[in-house]
């Protein structure tokens, strides 16, 4: 959980030195993945893939894929 935490900060840091949308979404999706590993530890579910866990994480996966689709389709200039 930490790990992901500094991680964030570290896109964080990215994003406020250069304002682009991608070091935002990469830092967001991050704490995401922060917060699904706190919501785990909290409700101790009997398997780690259960249902609500599985979304949490797709989410912050679907942010990161979004965030590469997006730069990648942008115009250059």
């Amino acid at each position: 959980m930490v790990g992901f935490l500094v991680i964030g900060l570290f896109f964080y840091q990215f994003w406020k030195q250069t304002k682009d949308r991608f070091f935002a979404a990469f830092a967001v999706a991050f704490w995401i993945l922060a917060a699904e590993r706190i919501v785990l530890l909290a409700s101790a579910p009997a398997h780690e893939w259960e249902p609500f866990v599985y979304l949490i994480r797709f989410a912050a996966f679907a942010m990161i894929l979004g965030a590469i689709v997006s730069k990648n389709l942008e115009k250059p200039g």
